[in-house]
């Protein structure tokens, strides 16, 4: 496997399963019959999110660390960052969004999902757990919880396990996303921001191999 697919920096693995997303090859056919098990039961199953570049990763992080958009807390609203430690910003932002190289949704192994036909009208995706909890996509986050497995996909995310904050709506394809996270290591991260504006780096470096366990190896495996 070439390092480049682990870090978001090629798309040669990838495949469009729909005009503008794009997954891991070997993942399209067990999609779509999972997409067509939720169509059967009365869900458009749709994706919100599926592979995202090293570049598109980056610019999110920089833009959370550097104060242009907003990092959020536990209860979903905007902290603020004024008088926080880079460490601690940096396990701030670990909590919703991935070390660009770090995602993933690099590998197009992983998708976040929703169910467009129980969207309301003029109402934007938030992806946010009461949507899928207690409001528009609960029904379809319970049918997913009993069926995305027969189709060969988890959840990584599913329980809180003081990484990653619970996300209902992630999926990953088993198979496929053990393989990359078998050859995704620390020294590959730190190849990959070589010559890479990284808000943080020197601070992320210096705090590498305990970020790595608590936020990328650490997932929930069923």
């Amino acid at each position: 496997m070439e390092k480049a697919q682990l870090t978001g920096l090629s798309t040669q693995h990838l495949s469009f399963v729909t005009p503008n997303r794009q997954l891991h090859r070997h993942c399209i056919t067990s999609f779509h019959a999972l997409t067509q098990a939720a169509l059967s039961s009365g869900f458009t199953l749709s994706i919100a999110s599926s592979f995202r570049d090293f570049e598109r990763q980056l610019m999110i992080w920089n833009n959370k660390f550097n104060g242009t958009r907003p990092i959020l807390g536990e209860d979903g609203q905007p902290l603020n960052t004024d008088n926080m430690s880079e460490i601690d910003k940096i396990h701030a932002i670990m909590r919703w969004s991935a070390l660009p190289g770090g995602s993933r949704h690099h590998w197009g192994t992983d998708l976040d999902v929703y169910a467009s036909n129980s969207l309301p009208e003029n109402t934007t995706l938030q992806l946010e757990p009461w949507e899928y909890n207690t409001g528009h996509q609960a029904p379809f986050s319970t049918w997913l919880q009993e069926n995305a497995h027969k189709h060969g996909f988890f959840f990584p995310y599913k329980v809180d396990r003081k990484g990653v904050a619970i996300e209902p709506w992630h999926l990953s394809h088993k198979d496929q996303s053990s393989l990359f996270m078998a050859e995704l290591t620390p020294d590959v991260l730190l190849n990959a921001w070589e010559n890479v504006e990284l808000a943080g780096k020197e601070t992320i470096i210096k705090h590498i191999d305990t970020l790595f366990v608590r936020y990328i190896t650490n997932i929930n495996k069923e």
